[in-house]
């Protein structure tokens, strides 16, 4: 068996299509079932199941995924740490995050990062969730995951670098801008802007909400916390979101945060495969991003009684 072979296998099974992966390779779907076929010949086995809607692994299969998927990771990670260490402060550095993220987490960062290492490219991969950025870095496609922090994951570690306090945003003359805090019965039949339903943020909220018995409406949805911090501003609704520096102050003149004291904060933070294998470039990347966090205390949402952050 060969790499490529390996290499193939996982992928098809993450996409559950032969003909899927042909086309991100772009080569015939032949071709990517004879890399499977090989694998068969030599392990005796058969390692994927054909049917109408696809393929799935087979036991054999899940557990030649679950050692390729390590596997390859840390070969393609060892090969770019030697290349890095042979080229001097050349290199790259990939990092997936979400569709704001840069923006409100790493802008500073990338300022630093760019006049200390001038010759290394930063590629950013646009994530629509924590889960697909984590299924990014498991594939080995990026060096650094910035996702909202979970449940713990198996064969990842999690490095927290911010806590992000929750806030209601509402119009400025919504009849709830004037009020100190949001309790939870204050949303109760709400209507809310709806972050991504399988996002980490969203399912941390929904699992407060529910503990609290509360059962708000979500009739407007969007993809990304900017999104929903606009949408409430021109008072189209309001949005349960994190508090972030960017929405103070004279640049949202309209809008108010709210805070909601009894909702757990939320954590953000890096996700990689082993921080000891880690490249150095990726992590002073990474040290970077943590260094700037903590140098910029994020300011206590801004209520009615309270002077606009300049």
């Amino acid at each position: 068996m060969t790499l490529d072979d390996l290499r193939v296998f996982a992928a098809v099974c993450r996409a559950g299509s032969l003909s899927a992966v042909a086309r991100d390779l772009a080569c015939s779907q032949s071709a990517v079932s004879q890399h499977v076929k090989r694998l068969e010949r030599e392990l005796g086995l058969t390692l994927i199941e054909r049917h109408p809607r696809g393929v799935v692994p087979t036991r054999a299969g899940r557990l030649l995924q679950t050692a390729v998927a390590g596997g390859l990771g840390g070969i393609d990670r060892a090969l770019r740490t030697i290349a890095e260490l042979a080229r001097g402060e050349g290199g790259s550095v990939r990092i997936t995050t979400g569709a704001t993220s840069i923006r409100h987490f790493m802008s500073a960062a990338v300022v630093d990062f760019r006049q200390r290492f001038p010759q290394v490219s930063l590629e950013f991969q646009t994530g629509v969730s924590s889960r697909s950025c984590l299924e990014a870095l498991n594939a080995g496609h990026v060096d650094l995951a910035w996702i909202t922090m979970g449940t713990p994951v198996r064969g990842i570690d999690q490095r927290p670098v911010a806590d992000l306090p929750w806030v209601l945003a509402v119009a400025a003359g919504d009849p709830l801008a004037a009020r100190e805090r949001i309790e939870p019965a204050d949303l109760q039949d709400a209507r809310l802007i709806g972050l991504p339903q399988n996002s980490v943020s969203r399912s941390q909220l929904d699992d407060w909400l529910g503990k609290s018995g509360i059962r708000p409406i979500f009739d407007t949805s969007v993809t990304d916390w900017d999104t929903a911090i606009l949408l409430a501003e021109l008072g189209l609704g309001h949005a349960v979101v994190p508090a972030l520096p960017e929405w103070q102050g004279p640049g949202h003149p309209g809008l108010r945060l709210l805070p909601l004291p009894d909702l757990p904060a939320l954590t953000v933070g890096w996700a990689v495969h082993d921080w000891e294998t880690l490249g150095p470039l990726a992590r002073a990347f990474a040290d970077t991003v943590a260094g700037h966090r903590g140098n910029r205390r994020t300011p206590p949402p801004v209520g009615p009684a309270a002077p606009a952050v300049p």
